[in-house]
């Protein structure tokens, strides 16, 4: 029994030591993540860079974006219906699934991060009475933007709170600031207003000044190739050039079907479809509007958020896609997207006449095209 005994002890050890190391392990890869990034590079183009919803995308998908500062959005929204709707999407709406190309880890860190900055508590107050009572009876010293009136700075013997600052929106939990405006502040100019307001407005002013400013800036150097920070300088010594700088694409990164050959020029006189015309400068419009983040303002596939999508977007100008995409085949891949890429089927949020003008100007601006930019004869 005591050789027994010891070996329980010994096994048990063991254990305890795999888990810990599991558990360190779990969280040196969940500490890794970046949600702010993946927001932003995934998200914001239609939630917008506050979660409001107010993006360029807005205007044209019906159902608009989700606006995550909503008391609705907040009540309706639990993290197991947000972490479920990022991995599969939302038939119906614009809303993609995620899970083929962020982990599940990825997944929960980009919908904590959403409730943490964007998601008002449950039952928060009315951020618009917030506002009126802010400017009568915060603003003199905290200012009108929130980053503390310069009078205040310059004759206070401790000067207000800057709300703007990354140290308030670090410091600053809601209950602390509510203490704060109820109670006052022990040793510096900041009053209590707990004869002057009530519990409610208290919370309305509170409310207000977390989501006007204190809501995070978006991360610095993200857009492009710069996502990651920004690249190392070059020295003269060095010749060499990476891929982006030698205009090389890496192939298995492309859609399929552009690493496959055309060996057929589609018929580039083809009509589109339902006897639809469509209009290029409306289209152009519409184009900037809903297709140049992804495919580029040259329709070469190196919009702002290219370099985060795997497979890459669709680059108009290959060989490939000169010879396949005609009116037709555009119109058919606009509306029902393709599986396996982040084309969403914008059947689903813009009408046939709007995809049919985006059809016309891609086609007349990328695909038919002379050295000159004029449009082919037929």
């Amino acid at each position: 029994m005591p050789q027994y005994n010891k070996l329980l002890l010994q096994l048990s050890k063991l254990i305890l030591v795999s888990s810990l190391f599991l558990s360190t392990q779990t969280q040196a890869a969940t500490s890794s993540i970046k949600a702010d990034l993946i927001y932003h590079n995934y998200c914001s183009v239609c939630h917008g860079d506050k979660g409001d919803g107010k993006s360029h995308a807005e205007s044209s998908m019906q159902p608009p974006p989700r606006d995550f500062t909503t008391q609705q959005s907040a009540r309706s929204m639990t993290r197991e219906r947000m972490v479920h709707s990022v991995s599969q999407g939302l038939p119906g709406t614009a809303m993609v699934g995620w899970e083929g190309q962020l982990s599940q880890a990825e997944i929960e860190a980009v919908v904590d991060y959403i409730r943490k900055i964007f998601m008002p508590p449950v039952g928060a107050g009315d951020v618009s009475r917030g506002k009126r009572l802010y400017a009568h009876t915060c603003s003199v010293c905290h200012g009108d933007d929130g980053s503390s009136a310069k009078w205040g700075s310059n004759l206070l013997r401790s000067r207000p709170r800057d709300f703007t600052s990354e140290a308030s929106r670090r410091e600053l939990s809601r209950p602390r600031m509510i203490n704060s405006i109820t109670h006052g502040v022990k040793d510096t100019p900041m009053a209590a207003f707990k004869g002057q307001l009530n519990t409610d407005e208290i919370t309305d002013i509170v409310d207000y000044i977390r989501s006007a400013f204190m809501q995070p800036k978006a991360p610095s150097g993200i857009s492009g190739t710069h996502a990651y920070g920004k690249p190392a300088a070059k020295t003269p010594a060095s010749s060499s050039k990476n891929f982006s700088e030698m205009g090389v694409v890496n192939r298995r990164l492309l859609p399929k079907t552009e690493n496959t050959a055309q060996l057929k020029t589609a018929d580039m006189g083809a009509a589109l479809p339902n006897n639809l015309q469509g209009n290029a400068e409306t289209g152009h419009a519409m184009y900037l509007q809903n297709c140049v983040e992804c495919h580029g303002i040259k329709g070469d596939g190196e919009g702002p958020r290219a370099y985060f999508i795997f497979p890459r977007p669709r680059n108009f100008l290959r060989e490939n896609s000169l010879k396949r995409f005609n009116r037709p085949a555009l119109y058919a891949s606009i509306s029902k997207g393709k599986l396996g890429t982040e084309m969403p089927s914008w059947d689903l949020v813009l009408t046939p006449q709007q995809i049919a003008d985006i059809s016309e100007y891609v086609f007349q601006a990328f695909i038919h095209t002379d050295p000159a930019g004029k449009k082919k004869a037929k």
